[in-house]
């Protein structure tokens, strides 16, 4: 087990929660998933997190005894409908074992895997590779970018309550924002009731100018939040909905297309892969010319032939993925399919775990621990001798 960061401050379950919500959003998750907390009290105090691929009872026992007050894994515990939780099945009984235990256990799945950045920019980075535009873009939904005017500093009293419905959140950040000054001016009318100025007398003055973006969705409540807060009696506002450009390289979705920053023989970037993942059982395995040089490489971790003809139409060199069937791959590489890299959905996800234990010592300024028990199920290989 790894140790990172020490506990600085008095962190919650909730509050861990919150944060991988920020990073790893769960409206990305695929509409079959499960994503989030699976048991534990959000009141609970924190002060270490283990993390791991998937939860069983070494990862539970590890856990244990580490002291780790939460567990944070990719793969969900109840993914399938459950009829039963009893202490003498296997799900039951780790899950009896974390409430005795006291400890929360929490994951991100599919959303993890398409967020920016998710398991698949950790896993071209890693490999080398520069994580661009993903396999399947995913809609964020529709956003607006908002410019509002304020009378000279006082755009900090009224900011953080738009940001509070959603106002300035981009990507993995928050809070955003962008001001200018200049001059504005107006008359008010008989009837109105200026914060600046006099009925009927032409008035000019130093504004602020503040731009942001915000989900449509939200457009109602920062509106309200807008119209309670501002100090003018009519704010001036003008809001402009924002096309969306799902094949950009920041945009969300499962997979991504890597690229190498120089050509390199495809037998080496295998050799790579090998030497670069947990080792497992099932190793690597990977079809074509060991000669070919390549550069663009698909990439999606975990299970991935279900992208096989996705990757045929793409221009790309090469196709990483795991679990890997023998009909699919015969088929695609018959319709003339680029070569493709096979290793162990466990080994091509772990690593992962490295990503959201730095997230979580960083933002939450508690102490994590990377479990590294492997959790393949396959746990023996053989060459014919």
């Amino acid at each position: 087990m790894e140790g990172m960061k020490q506990h600085t401050m008095s962190i919650t379950v909730a509050d861990i929660r919150r944060i991988m919500d920020r990073a790893y959003p769960p409206q990305l998750a695929e509409k079959w998933d499960k994503n989030g907390l699976i048991c534990g009290d959000p009141n609970n105090e924190v002060q270490r997190v283990a993390f791991a691929l998937e939860c069983d009872m070494a990862v539970v026992e590890a856990a244990e005894a580490a002291g780790a007050q939460m567990i944070i894994v990719h793969h969900p515990l109840l993914l399938k409908a459950v009829s039963s939780v009893a202490a003498d099945t296997p799900k039951g009984a780790v899950l009896h074992r974390l409430i005795r235990s006291g400890i929360a256990l929490f994951n991100a799945h599919t959303n993890a895997d398409s967020a920016r950045p998710g398991v698949n920019d950790h896993l071209c980075e890693i490999l080398g590779l520069h994580p661009g535009r993903p396999l399947a873009p995913q809609s964020q939904g529709a956003r607006d970018a908002w410019t509002v005017y304020f009378p000279l500093a006082t755009s900090e009293n009224v900011l953080p309550h738009l940001f509070t419905h959603g106002a300035g959140e981009i990507g993995n950040y928050c809070r955003c924002s962008f001001s200018s000054t200049g001059e504005g001016q107006f008359e008010p009318r008989p009837g109105a009731d200026p914060t600046e100025g006099e009925i009927g007398v032409l008035h000019r003055g130093e504004e602020e100018k503040v731009e942001f973006i915000a989900p449509a969705s939200r457009r109602r409540e920062i509106l309200a939040a807008l119209r309670e807060h501002h100090p003018y009696e009519e704010p001036a506002f003008h809001i402009v909905a924002m096309e969306e450009d799902a094949e950009a390289d920041n945009a969300v979705g499962i997979g991504r297309i890597g690229k190498l920053p120089e050509p390199m023989r495809l037998g080496d970037f295998v050799q790579r892969v090998a030497n670069t993942l947990p080792q497992t059982a099932w190793g690597v395995r990977a079809t074509g010319d060991p000669e070919q040089l390549i550069q663009k490489v698909a990439v999606c971790s975990g299970s991935g032939d279900s992208f096989l003809d996705l990757v045929r139409g793409l221009d790309v060199d090469a196709y990483l993925t795991s679990d890997l069937r023998h009909h699919p791959v015969d088929e695609y590489l018959r319709a003339g399919g680029v070569p493709v890299i096979d290793t162990a959905h466990w080994a091509s996800e772990f690593p992962w775990t490295s990503q959201a234990a730095e997230l979580i010592g960083r933002e939450a300024g508690v102490e994590t621990i990377i479990v590294d028990h492997r959790s393949d199920p396959w746990t023996m290989g053989a060459q014919r001798g």
